[in-house]
């Protein structure tokens, strides 16, 4: 039998709380819901994660060791619970409690504060209508939780809360119900016992403005997980034994099942493809803009965009397994590390608490003794205003506040603030990881070259015939051909025999002319283009051979183009003596030839998603103070 070195509750394992199985061990529970494995008999020093039983789980981001099974606070420090597995459905029952209870407080606090400026027989029995609902219910969450702090020895900010707006209402309270009972070196100078029921109140209001402000700004940041969550289609096609094909919610499929993806659909699971062939925009997962040829064999990933062709695949990775699930699990983990900072806090309110509730007596016993008439009046008096005066407000208020106007700010600009930590931490800063695809770059392939032969077709010619038979191809580089022509005012005709040629290209007939648009397989003879193909290649485009009338005519580039504030936006983080770390899962090729445009110190190229992750690591572990900018799943571990 020991003591829990978190919470400090006594775990025996022969009358814990529960107990679970989990890799081959048991698991015992505290009655807070701490989870510590026993090797004969003793308990490990290290807390480990709770296991997640059927049904949503909540958990405190400051204390993750603590787990319920419903909304609630945090016994140790106080703090909204939130839940531990993200989900689609969010839950803002708590979020509407305080903001009802919020609003109706502030309702009645507010002609509470005009009564203090005046003066007639019944005003104290309406102070006392007023404040009362404000108090008992609008402030009930805080005694609950001021009285588990006790309970619990984990005194808080709502330890200090309970027992100031506490003492000040039921003092008020007797002062109405029984003056007799108030000894008179209580009473002020008029004779009565003061009423303290005006800061009651405002103290509970303004807790509560901050408890509201607290959950909105989670509720917000909390997006971020739950856009995740909704990259994964909700229905499979699944193709049966017989052919029949029926749409089946994503949770009915299984590893071996086949499915069917038609164009513009997500595909549903990770696996491979059996059957057909598509072009899949893959950026979510790899950051690479331009959309990657699937055929037999080839492997897809749950939540990328099927194109325009349709493919029958097997599932290989179903559920949580899924690449996707995986990634959402790690944001997840990732929201509930704690930062340094937030243990020391854990130390200075052990100790900060129980010293303020000490100078509340002390300043109690001293204005009894040596105060000025009434002397138990300006005690009781000044021992509240320890209380309350003391109490951290900061948590319950200006903390929520300014989070709420970082963020609300930063959302604005596109940015998700996931804690204050975190912007504490950016000041510090010194090594910035960025993403390129959408991040530094545009994130969709445009038209950027158009290189024809010397003495063959002008420019805008060679164009015309590349976009009048790109028009018919499903490909996605020919919708940028094709836009790019219509940009130029290129007036596109109309292709006859047009023909695609599996992994090499497209063929048609222009104005009674053949032309031959692909990859350098398809063309016999183009030695010529090589060199000025490779310096395109070395500028992060992807090259495109033209020949016609079987004859090399010229080169089209086309790229994902670098954003317009992407260079100011180096150059500003560089007078900071930020480095810039350039990490992405496109091409060397073309992560390099952005890198040198934009002057980024650092590359790493060809990277998935869990390897950026460690690549972060690695870097922390050199002592550099990380950030990270991203867009898309691929970068929100």
């Amino acid at each position: 039998m020991e003591k829990d070195p978190i919470c400090g509750m006594t775990v025996d394992p022969s009358n814990a709380a529960g107990k679970s199985e989990l890799d081959g061990n048991t698991y015992y529970f505290c009655s807070l819901g701490c989870k510590r494995k026993f090797d004969n008999n003793r308990m490990q020093p290290e807390p480990e994660p709770a296991s997640a039983p059927a049904g949503v789980e909540y958990t405190c981001p400051m204390h993750p060791e603590i787990v319920r099974s419903k909304p609630g606070a945090c016994p140790i420090c106080g703090m909204a619970l939130e839940p531990r597995h993200a989900s689609i459905e969010e839950d803002r029952s708590e979020l509407r409690d305080m903001t009802r209870r919020f609003w109706i407080s502030a309702a009645l606090t507010l002609p509470l504060l005009i009564l203090m400026f005046a003066d007639f027989p019944a005003m104290r029995w309406l102070e006392l209508a007023l404040a009362t609902p404000v108090v008992l219910w609008g402030g009930w969450p805080f005694f609950e939780r001021g009285w588990m702090s006790l309970v619990h020895r984990s005194l808080n900010m709502f330890t200090l809360i309970a027992l100031g707006t506490g003492a000040s209402y039921l003092f008020s309270l007797v002062a109405v119900l029984l003056p007799q009972a108030i000894p008179a070196s209580f009473h002020t100078q008029a004779g009565e016992p003061p009423l303290y029921f005006e800061p009651a109140a405002v103290i509970t209001t303004l807790v509560l403005l901050g408890q509201v402000l607290e959950l909105r700004a989670r509720s917000r940041t909390s997006s971020a997980l739950k856009s995740l969550l909704g990259l994964a289609p909700k229905t499979a096609r699944l193709v049966g034994e017989s052919g029949r094909e029926d749409d089946v919610p994503i949770e009915h499929i299984r590893i071996g099942d086949m499915l069917r993806v038609r164009p513009g659909e997500k595909t549903p699971v990770d696996g491979l493809v059996i059957e057909g062939a598509s072009s899949v925009d893959e950026s979510m997962i790899t950051g690479e803009s331009i959309p990657v040829e699937k055929t037999a064999g080839a492997p897809v990933t749950a939540g990328t965009v099927n194109g325009t062709g349709s493919f029958l695949m097997r599932a290989e990775r179903v559920g949580s397994d899924t690449l996707l699930s995986q990634i959402v699990r790690m944001v997840g983990e990732a929201q509930r590390t704690r930062a340094p900072i937030q243990r020391l806090a854990d130390v200075v309110a052990s100790y900060f608490v129980p010293a303020v509730v000490l100078v509340a007596v002390l300043t109690f016993a001293i204005w009894a003794i040596w105060g000025p008439e009434p002397r138990l009046a300006h005690a009781f008096v000044n021992a509240v205003a320890v209380l309350i005066i003391a109490c951290p407000c900061a948590l319950g208020l200006a903390t929520p506040m300014s989070i709420m106007v970082g963020t609300g700010r930063g959302a604005t600009a596109g940015v998700l603030v996931r804690n204050a930590e975190a912007l504490e931490m950016l000041e510090k800063m010194n090594v910035l990881v960025v993403d390129k695809t959408g991040t530094l770059t545009e994130g969709k392939p445009k038209l950027m070259t158009v290189a024809p032969v010397a003495d063959s077709l002008p420019e805008s010619e060679l164009l015309r015939f590349a976009a009048s038979v790109e028009q018919a191809s499903e490909h996605p580089l020919a919708g940028a051909i094709v836009n790019g022509a219509k940009e130029r005012g290129i007036e596109i005709a109309k292709a006859a025999d047009f023909q695609s040629i599996t992994g090499k290209g497209v063929t048609g007939v222009v104005d009674g002319r053949k032309v031959t648009i692909g990859n350098r397989a398809l063309l016999e003879n183009s030695g010529e283009l090589a060199e000025r193909a490779e310096q395109l290649r070395g500028a992060g485009q992807v090259v495109i051979f033209v020949a016609v009338d079987g004859q090399p005519a010229g080169l089209i580039g086309v790229a994902d183009p670098i954003k317009a504030s992407s260079l100011e936006a180096v150059e500003l983080l560089h007078r900071e003596r930020v480095r810039i770390t350039m990490l992405t899962g496109d091409s060397r090729t073309t992560a390099l030839a952005v890198a040198k445009q934009l002057g980024i110190d650092d590359v790493e190229a060809e990277v998935l998603p869990d390897q950026k992750a460690a690549a972060v690591r690695k870097l922390q572990s050199g002592g550099r103070v990380v950030g990270m900018a991203g867009d898309g799943v691929n970068d929100a571990p």
